[in-house]
């Protein structure tokens, strides 16, 4: 990701440095006296090539913010830094209709609305990038961002004076561009030069509540601890209750590596209780494969299994080209373009799948969306080690209940009758991230053989 950002900033100041050449493509705009952005006017010859320039240049900007891994307390400056990518963008979108300094009769026919929407966007663009450079100087203390960020400050102090003065403008129009240039590849070899953080570390989440037989719950796609409240709440007074978080979900940290089928049974036995205690797995949609796949491969260690509202595997192959793009995102996680995405419509995303609140803010994280777009990616090879460990591993003699709801019960109707189970129907709810009705899930455990 640094490697990226830093490259998507490089470009960003080529991109915004191709009026160097206009220099000699264009000699009708005055060096001296006009603007740069006069080169990419309505009635100049390179206008397109200008203006696209630009406007790339902004969004391989903005691209390059996104890909920046978050950092503690520098998100003022790497918004500024955005909304200047925006602006410039926004600029390129809308050209001058002349070249306002070099050509007199540049107006006398009055200004479009794009006309002064570009002098509106060029500059607010200034400010944004001029507080993004002090903001992130601040928080960097190193003099060579200050450095550039005071002449900078210079040349668009100059730059507005010699609007003023009606003289000059170009000269440090031009320096003030040169320098904004400068300090964008500055960016790139201090994220180059940056000292690498581990994509994840720390400990899984893992909340134990009561005393008794375990309980062992794993949620679905997306899932956190928390959705299974009302579940681990009711056996809590006669079930030693064990949840967790998947890597990246929830509060755990997010991982270096994309998820598997054999990591998820491997997660299961390390919080399972030890030989001889059995442990009771609730599972809940593509996590039954875990349960199932766990069940199979450590038979002794399994009591029962609830699995609820589960998604039976395709014959669909894996997929290279969803291995590789899985391996990058536990890295995209933590990017500054993760935590904006999540912000955005994490929480709306939530209240409609879940239907109850988010009492931390987990769904405000970065981490969350790539955990749950790795494992939607990891789903075929997940299917594929599952069909392998039926062919390899037979099913052992524990009860089973299949919980299913209504309008997508084909899956639960199959696994119940391959695994020999008692199906229970649900109406539907409409929620994914949660179980439909924790009550029958309850139930279900007590009326399980041996729990009598």
């Amino acid at each position: 990701m640094y490697v990226l950002a830093a490259s998507a900033f490089i470009v960003a100041a080529v991109l915004g440095s191709a009026w160097i050449t206009g220099q000699f493509t264009t000699p009708e705009v005055d060096r001296t006296h006009g603007y740069v952005s006069e080169l990419a006017a309505r009635d100049q010859p390179w206008s397109y090539l200008f203006r696209i320039s630009d406007a790339l240049s902004g969004l391989v900007c903005v691209l390059g913010v996104a890909l920046v891994p978050r950092a503690e307390r520098e998100w003022h400056g790497w918004l500024a830094l955005a909304a200047y990518g925006l602006l410039t963008f926004a600029a390129g979108l809308f050209p001058l209709d002349c070249a306002a300094l070099s050509d007199p009769g540049c107006g006398r026919d009055g200004l479009s609305i794009g006309h002064r929407a570009h002098l509106l966007a060029g500059t607010l663009a200034t400010g944004a990038v001029l507080a993004a450079m002090a903001l992130l100087a601040a928080r960097w203390r190193a003099r060579a961002a200050w450095l550039l960020s005071w002449l900078t400050l210079a040349a668009t102090a100059l730059t507005t004076a010699a609007v003023v003065a009606g003289s000059g403008v170009g000269l440090a129009h031009r320096a003030q561009l040169t320098l904004v240039a400068v300090w964008l590849v500055y960016v790139a070899l201090r994220l180059i030069l940056a000292e690498r953080r581990p994509a994840g570390h720390g400990t899984p989440h893992v909340i134990e509540e009561g005393a008794g037989p375990a309980v062992l719950i794993t949620a679905g796609p997306g899932g956190a601890w928390f959705h299974w409240d009302a579940v681990a709440r009711a056996l809590a007074g006669s079930r030693r209750v064990i949840r967790f978080d998947r890597p990246g979900l929830g509060l755990s940290p997010r991982s270096t590596a994309p998820p598997t089928l054999y990591a998820e049974v491997a997660r299961l036995a390390a919080l399972a209780p030890a030989h001889p205690e059995q442990v009771t797995v609730v599972a809940h949609g593509v996590s039954c494969w875990h349960a199932e796949a766990f069940a199979r491969l450590h038979p002794l260690c399994v009591a029962q299994l609830v699995l609820v509202d589960p998604v039976c595997p395709d014959g669909r192959r894996p997929s290279a080209v969803a291995r590789a793009a899985g391996g990058w995102l536990p890295a995209l996680g933590g990017t500054w373009g993760a935590t904006a995405l999540a912000r955005l419509v994490g929480p709306a995303a939530h209240r409609r799948l879940a239907g109850v609140p988010d009492p931390l803010g987990i769904y405000r994280m970065g981490k969350v969306p790539a955990a749950v777009a790795g494992e939607w990616l990891a789903r075929r090879d997940m299917a594929a080690d599952l069909r392998r460990i039926r062919e390899d591993k037979p099913f052992p003699d524990v009860p089973v209940t299949v919980i299913g709801v209504d309008g997508r019960a084909g899956c639960a109707e199959r696994l119940a009758a391959d695994l020999r189970a008692r199906l229970v129907r649900l109406p539907p709810d409409g929620r994914r991230l949660r179980p439909a009705d924790p009550a029958a899930i309850v139930e279900a455990i007590a009326t399980l053989p041996g729990n009598a």
